[in-house]
């Protein structure tokens, strides 16, 4: 890490924070805030406490090192369109025709000679501090939400190979610290690492795992990076940094790890063996529930000598996941369209929380073709676990333009062209009513075939009084759109019945009206739409949530209950402690803005 805090400074891409900041809390929080800004920066903090645990460390604290599109490029040390070339070079070779053809294709095999992950046995800068007395504890290890369960490694590159030996993975799971020397595993199950789980609890024997925190950065993006199952991430590395990871074997288990790591922690997990793990405050900007997950016991700590902690804070966006998924999906683009021919773009807009919502650009060669393709995104991969799905034709704005592209997908918004579909979701998805398991909507729009005739819009004013005076459930009301074919109305809403029957309820108000959106008014604000897509996008179960007749289109975000049907216990968000900010605001560590506090609802 030392090099990259170097890199950083030199780049005017770190702020360096003396003060004294508590990891209870405190220092997420500044780092939530610093990211949200325009000219976000990393963060070093020379000086961690912790009030609870009575303690200062002398190890430091870095965070947000993917803070910016620029830290990003300067960390991949290449443009990420240009790596996705590369690839897309290599999927494509074909046998030469002639000699020198010959020497272009064995240029181009020989560099992949830096792909693989290279084993050493000199002494490693990980290992040059082997502590003695294993505590967890002496690590500036964070709080991040007031909620959570108590502290989480939220940046550990999590090592873990199959029974056999055969298979390596690297993955980015968070770890919960139970007590010195015992971490909470939360793989989830469709993950690598649950599945070579599986392996050893079947076979009735412990699982290696070693956790490195800190070393190039890049190792942690490689780990949530969605490689193929049975694929080691660090041959990205290789293939992004034209050079071999260099990996030693931990001191007491078999599993190798990067040579420049800060800290490695090192163990085996009993399957017989689980613990309770979380509430978490997740990247979905709610807290994960309490459930039971394996078990790590530790078993060695090493360190550099003088060693930096890594860390992320998530919750609402945006944050750094927002420019490690950029990079991600720029540079496996080449990849989906080999599944996916006729893909020439694609989007995941970080309010959308990257799986929650997709936009897709595609050649359409054929009617019923976006159908066809949205069937074929489901069963991609970590594609599997998108929920929202528009696809545009090719003719469409560039889908970075936000504003352009969604006029476009409102001019092409029908039931005929809506698609319902179910799936399996991502672990961390509360709306679903099964774990893992739910609604998926895809819309094509790839074709411009609204022929109804355009809605009579009235002001927010005029339409407020004429829906309020007889339906009371509605307490504010903002649209969006009203210049395109989908008008899009927005209610705030005192629930106190299924959102259904309140949809059922406004059918008399359907020359006005032809997409409504429902949320709750309690922590909504109807006129921010960048948080309002993070609402909807994450609340909804596109089979219980979607109402759908010709011309009269519901959408339910608001929060679920029993009356709705919903058994599982609804989540909380991910909110800063008002105390701590009042503080972090009167030692000048994070800015008074008020408009940005109350924007990215802080």
């Amino acid at each position: 890490m030392d090099r990259t805090v170097k890199l950083l400074k030199e780049q005017n891409l770190l702020r360096v924070i003396d003060d004294e900041v508590d990891i209870d809390l405190e220092m997420a929080h500044i780092a939530y805030i610093e990211v949200k800004k325009e000219d976000s920066k990393a963060l070093l903090f020379t000086n961690p406490i912790s009030k609870k645990l009575d303690k200062k460390f002398d190890t430091p604290v870095l965070m947000n090192v993917f803070g910016s599109y620029k830290a990003t490029r300067l960390i991949f040390e290449k443009e990420p369109d240009d790596i996705a070339a590369q690839i897309e070079k290599l999927l494509h070779l074909k046998p030469p025709s002639d000699f020198f053809g010959k020497i272009d294709m064995f240029k181009e095999l020989f560099s992949l000679k830096s792909v693989f992950p290279k084993r050493v046995k000199t002494d490693a800068p990980c290992q040059k501090v082997v502590k003695e007395d294993i505590n967890l504890y002496d690590f500036p290890i964070l709080k991040t939400w007031s909620e959570d369960g108590g502290p989480f490694i939220t940046m550990g590159q999590v090592y873990t190979q199959s029974l056999d030996g055969q298979k390596q993975n690297l993955g980015m799971y968070r770890l919960q610290v139970y007590d010195k020397n015992k971490l909470g595993m939360h793989w989830q199950i469709h993950k690598d690492s649950a599945h070579f789980f599986s392996e050893y609890k079947k076979a009735g024997e412990k699982m290696p795992v070693s956790i490195a925190i800190g070393g190039d950065p890049l190792y942690i993006w490689c780990g949530q990076a969605p490689m193929s199952n049975g694929m080691f991430e660090l041959l990205l590395y290789g293939l992004i940094k034209d050079k071999n990871a260099q990996l030693v074997k931990s001191k007491t288990n078999p599993i190798y790890v990067p040579i420049d790591s800060d800290i490695v922690i090192e163990g085996w997990v009993d399957p017989a063996n689980t613990q309770i793990e979380g509430p978490f405050g997740d990247h979905t900007g709610y807290y994960t529930l309490k459930e039971p997950y394996p078990v790590m016991d530790v078993t060695c700590i090493t360190t550099k000598k003088n060693p930096i902690y890594q860390a992320t804070v998530v919750g609402k966006p945006p944050l750094e996941d927002k420019y490690m998924a950029w990079a991600t999906e720029r540079i496996f683009l080449p990849l989906l369209k080999t599944t996916a021919p006729d893909l020439i773009d694609y989007k995941m807009p970080e309010n959308g929380v990257f799986h929650n919502l997709i936009l897709a650009k595609m050649k359409t060669y054929y009617p019923g073709h976006a159908k066809q393709f949205m069937h074929a995104f489901w069963g991609v991969g970590q594609m599997s676990f998108v929920k929202h799905a528009f696809f545009v034709n090719e003719d469409a704005p560039e889908l970075k333009n936000y504003e352009d592209i969604s006029d476009y997908i409102c001019d092409r918004v029908s039931v005929e062209n809506i698609l319902i579909s179910e799936g399996v979701c991502d672990a961390l998805d509360h709306a679903s009513p099964n774990s893992c398991y739910g609604g998926k909507l895809g819309v094509d729009c790839t074709v411009d075939n609204v022929r109804y005739p355009k809605k009579d819009i009235l002001s927010d004013t005029e339409l407020f009084d004429m829906i309020s005076s007889k339906v009371d459930d509605i307490k504010s009301l903002h649209q969006y759109k009203t210049h395109t074919k989908t008008p899009i109305c927005v209610f705030g809403v005192k629930k106190k019945r299924a959102i259904k029957e309140l949809y059922k309820e406004l059918k008399g108000f359907k020359k006005h009206l032809k997409l409504m959106i429902f949320v709750d008014i309690d922590k909504n604000d109807i006129t921010n739409p960048y948080m309002l897509i993070w609402r909807v996008v994450n609340n909804i179960d596109a089979k219980r949530d979607i109402f759908l007749q010709t011309e009269f289109i519901g959408i339910d975000a608001t929060n679920k209950s029993e009356k709705d049907g919903y058994k599982r216990e609804w989540p909380g968000d991910t909110d800063c402690d008002k105390e701590v900010l009042k503080s972090l605001i009167q030692r000048n560590l994070i800015p008074n803005d008020k408009e940005l506090l109350k924007h990215y609802y802080v």
